[in-house]
């Protein structure tokens, strides 16, 4: 299943998430298109910005720069009508910062993609339990050597640390054993900037950690 989202962010390296709270529906379909066009396919929006579900419903019918489709997920997803909300509107998978027993019902019944958030070593193993991935968050409180100790107790989940890394921190977290990293600021607005932010990684091919393609 090459277009799993799994897979995509295990050659994409970097996943953008866009959480500021004063932009609006406008400015996320913005900036999901420049990092389409910068060569990213998978962009997490969420629901502390106004506006959030109608800028998935702008922005999932869209392509990325090779013309593949848009991968356009949800963050921030804690209850059941976001949950409902977000899929509704086209979202692609769904994320939450922490574990969500009932959003993790929602994409059961829905079939959707659903990266489950967790710090301890616990809620992160029963996260990538249920759906074969799991968000560590806040990634930054544990460092990368915290993530390698996951690792060495889970080495074929999808492992997505988000919170407080900035981009030139990237290399170091997935040398640690991240499938990707989640990046929520720092990310350059200057189109060829962010182009070369993925295209090493997009011409990588892929990466060693958890490229299961399994929900």
């Amino acid at each position: 299943m090459p277009d799993h989202l799994y897979a995509v962010l295990a050659a994409q390296r970097v996943l953008p998430v866009l959480r500021d709270t004063d932009t609006d529906a406008d400015e996320a379909v913005r900036h999901t298109t420049a990092l389409l066009a910068a060569g990213c396919r998978a962009v997490e929006l969420t629901t502390s910005t106004p506006g959030w579900a109608a800028a998935v419903t702008r922005t999932a019918p869209l392509s990325d720069v090779h013309g593949r489709p848009a991968l356009i997920g949800v963050g921030t997803v804690t209850t059941t009508a976001q949950a409902e909300t977000a899929l509704d509107a086209g979202a692609a998978f769904l994320v939450s910062p922490y574990p969500a027993p009932e959003v993790r019902a929602v994409a059961l019944r829905r079939e959707a993609v659903f990266i489950e958030g967790g710090f301890t070593p616990g809620e992160i193993a029963t996260a990538a339990r249920a759906a074969g991935a799991a968000k560590v968050f806040p990634a930054h409180v544990g460092g990368p050597g915290f993530l390698r100790s996951l690792r060495a107790v889970l080495p074929d989940a999808v492992i997505i640390p988000t919170g407080g890394i900035r981009p030139a921190e990237v290399p170091e977290w997935l040398a640690a054993g991240a499938t990707a990293v989640g990046i929520g600021g720092g990310l350059p607005s200057d189109p060829a900037e962010l182009a070369a932010v993925f295209a090493p990684v997009a011409a990588a091919g892929g990466a060693p950690h958890g490229t299961a393609t399994e929900r």
